[in-house]
């Protein structure tokens, strides 16, 4: 071959392997980039869905991840806990759970998965509470005249909430149970549907989650009588609870954290109860879940299984007591 053109051929295929070795490094280092997902058995824009989108960024940059909101939403959160519940147990597939995940399996008798044996606690996230609210339109001015019109009519009125056997069901029921009252229960999709139904005036009151503070208070539609939490919430400080507005003895509250499937190692727990723990840090992010109406209270993975095994127990008790059934 002339010594030229065996010059040009070296050169072509030197050139030729440093340019695929160049396009093949993008792709080695996109495979070692870790996917964590949190699925939110709930629809997009419902309270769980909003605090997973709120602590993914900074929980994929304390994980040295990407992390991912799926949503799976449907039959009051169980076909979405059931995909987590199937998932390899890799730490890499999490729920974003609260208290209505125990609540369901109280209520739904024939679910596909044990909803405290095929999960490991991994984060908590924080409590909160909720606020009743009723039409703007309302006689009512507050609580103790709302009961005194609900008791004068037994099942004239009705309330809403996302779902039979949600917190915001339950909380509601709860609350009727201790105060002796009937009401006809309206199950809707979300909290959001809940609380555009108060709205618009087509229910009377629901429980609903205080998914936005500042709204929430400055919206000109409905009023707010009192938040369900044991003490008043930092950001609704001038709203009474039930139990001082009329109706003492009365709380109730719910945890929001993050659970992976039964059998996930560990390491992989601590790991990310330590990432969450970083995330909960922020003050930026910490401002941003308060005026969701959460507080973040972070607990180590042994403390946050423990509160689990006392909030299954206390999930039936209080689905028992409410008297909550699929109606």
């Amino acid at each position: 071959m002339n010594p030229l053109k065996k010059n040009r051929f070296s050169v072509f295929c030197l050139g030729h392997c440093v340019l695929l070795w160049a396009l093949a490094l993008p792709v080695q280092a996109q495979e070692k980039v870790r996917i964590v997902w949190i699925v939110v058995p709930f629809a997009a824009g419902a309270a769980q869905d909003v605090v997973a989108r709120l602590i993914s960024e900074e929980l994929g940059k304390q994980l040295g991840a990407t992390v991912l909101v799926k949503n799976i939403p449907g039959a009051g959160g169980t076909i979405g806990a059931l995909a987590v519940a199937k998932a390899a147990p890799d730490g890499n597939t999490l729920l974003l759970a609260g208290s209505g995940h125990y609540f369901s399996a109280h209520i739904y008798p024939n679910l596909a998965y044990d909803a405290a044996q095929d999960f490991s606690g991994a984060a908590l996230i924080g409590l909160s509470g909720f606020v009743l609210v009723v039409p703007v339109g309302s006689k009512a001015n507050n609580l103790t005249e709302f009961i005194d019109q609900v008791r004068n009519r037994p099942m004239r009125y009705n309330y809403a909430s996302a779902g039979v056997g949600s917190a915001s069901h339950l909380a509601m029921a709860s609350f009727l149970t201790k105060a002796g009252l009937q009401m006809q229960h309206i199950p809707l999709h979300s909290n959001s549907d809940a609380l555009i139904e108060v709205m618009t005036e087509r229910v009377e009151s629901a429980a609903t989650v205080a998914i936005n503070i500042p709204a929430l208070k400055s919206n000109p539609r409905i009023k707010l009588l009192a938040y369900s939490g044991a003490t008043r919430a930092k950001f609704l400080p001038e709203l009474p609870t039930v139990a001082e507005a009329g109706l003492p003895g009365y709380a109730f509250e719910t945890w929001v954290g993050l659970l992976a499937p039964a059998g996930t190692p560990e390491n992989e727990l601590e790991r990310i109860n330590s990432a969450m723990a970083e995330v909960s840090a922020n003050p930026r992010i910490r401002q941003s879940l308060g005026k969701l109406g959460a507080e973040f209270t972070p607990a180590s993975v042994e403390a946050f299984q423990s509160l689990l095994r006392s909030e299954w127990e206390r999930s039936s008790q209080t689905v028992k007591g409410a008297g909550a059934t699929l109606d």
